[in-house]
């Protein structure tokens, strides 16, 4: 049997391992984390909507039934192409076939600060330190005496009009309208100031205009302030430089506007591409290593006619992608091209509200929203996972109230002894 090293576990990683042959290859999947998670959701991790365990599942437990199959935890430190092996936190693991699929992290482009001074959603570590930043400006804001430093507090800025961007906007635009008066009285709407700032022309750019169009009114419904065509130049001391040089305070800035290919430690600078990800052939395969080294999902870069900067950085470009590599290596043979089907993108505004660019059509408002609910239910790995996350929404589309809003704030505790000792 071939040894095969998959590294990342995300919707690549994972589809390719349960599509390969257990009769032809034993697999290693490595990643830093010891659980898949579902992206798309993290959003909702961020405003309170679920908690991390609603969308996250083990790799082990995944896998446990796949003899074939191991889980190695580590974070790649080095590839080495010559010796066919890598090297992670803990252990140097050998192949005969690698596979990167190791996603994408946050695109700062080269602005000073913006790694430590701002906050994301691309990762469950992220989203839970966004959601507690959120939850303790609120909770700051309701002691605050000063009219002045409580709006100051109450300020919010989202930088990216991509679905990210779109929905954490609308989820905390949601928490200003439905919620202060209920769980905050010390707060007034008007002192939660929340905008969304996007530097082209169009919020959810690769969408129809239609859908584009009622995305920014299901904003606005929401008190969400919509820029476009608004760069940001710089953040110091809180205070933000836009691309035209003026200057606005926000406490704090939720970053969505970019990624950019995690950096694989040993990979040659030629195989390395626009967003640093790393340049395939029709098959997956990396130049220079066409029998070695393949790259799966948002790292790959593929470039097509119809997609000169490469596919789209989602979850069905990646599984498609998976799925197409399986096939040619349980064939043995590289014969069948990979060909990106558009399933068509979504995007929520909040309850009721969202828009959907589906082959079949676009529409929005209540039905897409069902839609979205129901897509993204039936993709999250586990039946106890899905069904906690049906109760929440239910809950919340009741009520709109969660019991989620704790403010968990990791705790150093001190070195202790041993019992023993």
């Amino acid at each position: 049997m071939k040894k095969i090293v998959i590294i990342g576990g995300g919707f690549a990683g994972l589809n390719l391992c349960k599509r390969l042959d257990s009769s032809k290859y034993e697999i290693a999947l490595v990643d830093r984390h010891n659980f898949h998670c579902f992206p798309p959701l993290f959003y909702q991790i961020a405003s309170s909507g679920l908690v991390s365990e609603n969308i996250c599942f083990p790799f082990r437990r995944e896998i446990k039934h796949m003899k074939n199959i191991s889980y190695h935890m580590g974070h790649v430190k080095n590839i080495d192409l010559k010796s066919k092996q890598i090297t992670t936190s803990y252990e140097t693991i050998p192949y005969d076939r690698l596979v990167i699929a190791a996603g994408t992290t946050n695109n700062y482009f080269d602005i000073e600060n913006l790694s430590e001074e701002t906050f994301g959603i691309k990762t469950i570590g992220e989203a839970s330190h966004t959601r507690d930043e959120i939850l303790d400006r609120l909770e700051r804001g309701a002691l605050c005496k000063d009219p002045e430093r409580r709006r100051q507090l109450l300020s919010f800025l989202v930088v990216g009009g991509g679905p990210s961007g779109v929905e954490i906007a609308g989820a905390i635009g949601e928490m200003k309208k439905y919620i202060l008066k209920k769980e905050y009285p010390e707060l007034k709407q008007e002192d939660v100031n929340i905008t969304l700032i996007e530097a082209a022309g169009t919020l959810l750019g690769p969408m129809r205009p239609k859908s584009q169009q009622k995305a920014r009114e299901g904003l606005e419904q929401l008190m969400v302030n919509v820029r476009l065509n608004t760069g940001l130049k710089s953040y110091e001391n809180k205070y933000v430089t836009f691309a035209d040089g003026h200057k606005e305070y926000y406490e704090t800035i939720i970053w969505t506007a970019g990624v950019k290919g995690e950096t694989m430690p040993g990979m040659p600078e030629e195989t390395i591409g626009r967003g640093n990800r790393i340049i395939v052939d029709e098959y997956n395969r990396v130049k220079g290593y066409e029998d070695s080294v393949m790259a799966i999902g948002d790292i790959a870069l593929m470039t097509t006619e119809k997609y000169p900067r490469g596919h789209p950085q989602m979850a069905q470009p990646a599984i498609q992608q998976a799925k197409n590599l399986a096939r040619n290596l349980n064939a043995g043979e590289f014969r069948t091209p990979f060909r990106y089907h558009d399933k068509g993108s979504m995007a929520t505004i909040g309850k009721n509200r969202a828009v959907a660019d589906l082959s079949v059509g676009s529409f929005s408002g209540f039905f897409a929203w069902l839609a979205w609910l129901f897509i993204h239910l039936v993709s999250i790995l586990g039946m106890r996972n899905k069904l906690s996350v049906l109760v929440n929404w239910f809950w919340n589309y009741i009520f709109y109230s969660t019991s989620l809003r704790l403010l968990l704030r990791p705790v150093k505790y001190p070195l202790r002894r041993h019992w023993s000792d």
